[in-house]
Parts: structure tokens; sequence; C-alpha cells
């Protein structure tokens, strides 16, 4: 059942296809998943894979387990990702979405850096920049509005990416890092929260007058092997959006 070329361990496959299945809501609320014992013959995996599986998913707060009755579907939004995080996800599969995502109002143009655009990409403040922006969604509704800064330079290299129009061939940054020769060695992410702002506010399809509480901010700023910064993106979270991210502890 697991797809062939999916190089993740199998626990993350099967958490990543019940997750998918959650979060497009093919999977209601309410609902229960397969027990342990039927996951590990649908899946032929051990007992502990298919139980690591379903903890991860109660981690990633998409389900909870009830004693004597099983794993329970939840409703609450998925997290956004950062910058570096959709980075990952391109690479891999070539696309930028998260589980049960998809992304409309694509729009590309050139315009004058603000000042902490242009602080990030090492520029003059008022040199022009290309300005790609669009909009992540799930089910729930906008898990964040993402913008990309990049010196209007590689417009020259490569057109489309002052179309307003979804790449094609890959994400902006394999796209530059085609075009130069050069790959992307290093990035730097932060992560903070601010109240909404009027454009803010705008952005995410909100009424500016109604009350709201902080949103998550991250920003990323990406630099090629030469030492050049080639991209400064920022994502505003939707509102009740969390971040979070995972790693492996070893001791």
């Amino acid at each position: 059942m697991a797809d062939q070329a999916d190089n993740r361990a199998p626990y993350a496959q099967i958490a990543a296809h019940y997750a998918e299945l959650i979060t497009s809501g093919e999977l209601q609320p309410g609902s229960l998943l397969p027990s342990i014992k039927n996951l590990s013959q649908e899946w032929s995996v051990s007992a502990a894979t298919a139980e690591k599986a379903l903890r991860k998913l109660r981690n990633e707060g998409l389900v909870r387990g009830i004693h004597g009755i099983g794993t329970e579907v939840l409703d609450r939004p998925a997290p956004m990702s950062s910058g570096a995080q959709r980075q990952d996800r391109g690479r891999r599969t070539g696309s930028s979405w998260g589980t049960g995502e998809r992304s409309d109002s694509h729009q590309a143009s050139v315009a004058p850096a603000p000042a902490e655009v242009a602080q990030a990409l090492d520029l003059k403040p008022g040199a022009n920049v290309i300005r790609r922006s669009r909009v992540y969604r799930d089910r729930h509704g906008i898990v964040a509005h993402s913008t990309s800064w990049i010196p209007v330079r590689y417009g020259d290299l490569i057109p489309q990416l002052t179309s307003s129009e979804r790449l094609t061939g890959g994400t902006s940054l394999q796209l530059i890092a085609q075009a130069t020769g050069r790959p992307i060695t290093h990035r730097f992410d932060t992560a903070s929260a601010r109240l909404l702002t009027p454009e803010d506010a705008e952005l995410l399809e909100l009424d500016p007058e109604a009350p709201r509480d902080p949103v998550v901010v991250m920003t990323a700023r990406f630099v090629d092997s030469e030492g050049a910064v080639v991209e400064y993106g920022v994502d505003l979270g939707g509102p009740g959006r969390t971040w979070q991210t995972e790693s492996e502890v070893t001791q």
C-alpha cells in the first residue's frame, strides 16, 4: 500500500497517508482510524510501526486516542509551514503544498523593495524586486498568505518569475539554482507573533475592524553557495493557525 518511491520510514508513510485523508476532509471528525492490528496487517508492518504512526498523528493534533474505543479524528486547523519547510517539501515532491492544501491568488510584479525586504536581500532601499505572492488554503480556510521577494536580476534569467502564474519546472529556489549553477546552501528562519494590521487583515481576507488574536509571522532568507541572498519569504498565518516542527532526539 505504501508508495515505493517514498523513502520515508514506513511509520511516516502511514501517518502521511491518514493525514492527507483527514485534512482533505475525506475522513470526517469523529471517524475512527483502523486499529493497530488492522494497520499492521494492511500495511504489512509490525505492530510497533503501526503504533508509532498513530502516535505521530496524535502529536500533530489530528487524532486522539480514546481508551476502549480507538483513535478518533479531531476537527482542528492544521499547523502552517515555514518557508524552510515548504522548501524541503518542494525539493522532495516538486510542490510546496502541505497535506490537504491548495494555493490560489497567485500574483507577481516588480516593485520597490520595502525597507525590511531591502535589508534582508542586501539591497538599497527602494531597489526593484520581484514580489510573488499566493494564498495557501485547506478545508478550514486560509492557512497562510505567503510572499516571496526576489532580486529583480533573476527575472532576466527566469522570465516566469514575473508572471502571475504558478511556477512550472520547480520552485523559485530550484529554478534560480538551475539558472545560476549555484545551489542554495543556507537559510535563516524567524518566527514571531504580532497583532493584525489592516494590511494583514486584507491579505487574510478578514474584516480589518474586527478584533483578532495575534497571528504567526515567519520569515526565511535563502543564500546560495557564493553568499548571495536569492530570496526572502514572509508567511502570515491565518487566524488560529500555529506552527510546529518535528525532529528526532538521539541520546
